[in-house]
């Protein structure tokens, strides 16, 4: 698998401290693709210092906004497979072969599954998703799909699904799938996701939303 044919999708908000690290260490498995959405800190400047293919929102569009605009820069550059990864420093790099490797072995989507969780929203889609598609973790933010899946689809999200619309697109529609164990490393600064109430309030209007399409 060439370097250029696996994109690197990166959504930050506010993430100076963490962005040129994380984009130098990822650099080396792809096409590095950050979606600036819109942060008022030095997230731009120091992406392109890193070396990475920038979009710039002038509003803030929302975890879902970001990713659709990478998915659709990773389109546009003709990328085989996406890996979507978080800019805060907590995805362990290493993994990244791991899922290039399992998506040229033939699975279409790969699903990361943490070893923990921060919201009892959290713990209630993870039961449902179980239940409903058969993985853990559908919210983990380091996941990996095969191009066809988004082309097919038509998109990455439709729904303010919180980054599970693709993946659960692809379990509903007999893609393969595989999940992997990931560890999350702590966070250098506070975490972007709202108040504990109010990410609660969105993570129970993600699962709804996609329990009713599909």
């Amino acid at each position: 698998m060439e370097k250029r044919q696996v994109a690197i999708v990166i959504p930050a908000f506010n993430e100076e401290n963490t962005i040129f690290d994380v984009v130098q260490s990822v650099s080396r498995y792809g096409v590095v693709i950050v979606i600036n959405d819109a942060s008022t800190d030095k997230t731009q400047e120091m992406a392109e210092k890193a070396g990475a293919i920038t979009i710039r929102h002038k509003s803030n569009q929302g975890y879902d906004g970001a990713l659709n605009s990478g998915f659709s820069k990773a389109d546009e550059l003709n990328c085989y497979m996406v890996i979507t990864f978080d800019a805060d420093g907590q995805h362990d790099v290493s993994l990244l072969e791991e899922y290039i490797q399992l998506i040229d072995s033939g699975f279409q989507v790969v699903i990361g599954s943490r070893d923990k969780f921060q919201r009892v929203t959290e713990y209630i889609f993870s039961w449902v998703a179980r239940l409903k598609w058969g993985v853990l973790d559908p919210l983990c933010g380091m996941k990996g799909y095969n191009m066809e899946i988004y082309r097919e689809m038509g998109g990455f999200d439709s729904i303010s699904s919180i980054g599970t619309e693709l993946a659960i697109y692809g379990l509903s529609n007999g893609y393969s799938h595989v999940e992997v164990e990931i560890p999350i490393l702590d966070r250098v600064d506070k975490p972007r996701f709202y108040s504990t109430f109010k990410s609660n309030m969105l993570i129970l209007r993600a699962m709804f939303r996609v329990i009713k399409k599909y």
